[in-house]
């Protein structure tokens, strides 16, 4: 039974044809983050922003890095904004707090007081990333993981786990099971980035869980013990 867990939600995995919102599927999230409360585990979650903004892409290919790194920072915060709605319609009670200095719209991260909120029974959705550009909501979940010390960290994606190569791209692409960290560095998969795998690996993460939001009962399905997807570990 976990304590403690911090949660990677992707933000494509929300949305209808991975852009903007699913709403019912939002609301079936919500259902579930509000169920791992009531199991008594603490709960933190970090939601990417690919729903709303893919980063230097296509004819944003020119941006500046800085420019085009915020404007991906503010699409976690609406997308927190979001899931705090529908964790408190669905009778839970939800925090969102962000590494962008933003107090009439979220409390300011700060690691004590988000663990006193997850004490205290809130979804904390922590969001603007870590608040400087060049780090990606991979870095920003892992290192939330070691400052809130969570048994581990689930990610949640439109993928369900981590493969030798894109299975969107090489249909003969191997789903595998069981990694080190050092394995996933050393092999340079991405289904995290870098910077990533290297806090988890550096900080001892206990375990990093990678499996598929096509249904939001999976979240509960591998707390439970499910071996679904992949399994990481130092």
């Amino acid at each position: 039974m976990y304590k403690r867990v911090m949660l990677k939600l992707s933000g494509e995995a929300l949305g209808k044809q991975g852009w903007l919102y699913d709403f019912d599927k939002i609301d079936q999230v919500a259902g579930v983050l509000c169920r791992i409360v009531d199991r008594g585990i603490e709960l933190g979650v970090v939601i990417g922003g690919g729903n709303l903004w893919r980063g230097r892409q296509g004819g944003a290919s020119d941006m500046n890095i800085e420019t085009a790194d915020q404007m991906g920072m503010l699409g976690t915060v609406m997308n927190c904004l979001c899931m705090k709605d529908a964790v408190r319609r669905a009778g839970g009670s939800a925090i969102v707090m962000s590494a962008l200095d933003m107090p009439r719209v979220c409390e300011t991260y700060r690691g004590e007081l988000a663990l006193r909120h997850m004490k205290e029974g809130a979804v904390v959705l922590f969001a603007g990333g870590l608040g400087n550009p060049c780090f990606t909501t991979d870095s920003a979940v892992a290192l939330r993981a070691v400052e809130v010390q969570a048994d581990a960290l689930l990610l949640a994606k439109n993928v369900d786990g981590v493969y030798s190569d894109d299975p969107r791209v090489n249909p003969k692409a191997e789903l595998l099971r069981n990694l080190t960290y050092a394995e996933a560095l050393e092999r340079n998969l991405r289904v995290m980035d870098l910077s990533a795998f290297s806090i988890c690996q550096e900080q001892k993460v206990p375990a990093l869980r990678v499996f598929g939001l096509d249904d939001p009962e999976n979240i509960l399905k591998v707390l439970d013990g499910d071996d679904m997807g992949t399994t990481l570990r130092p």
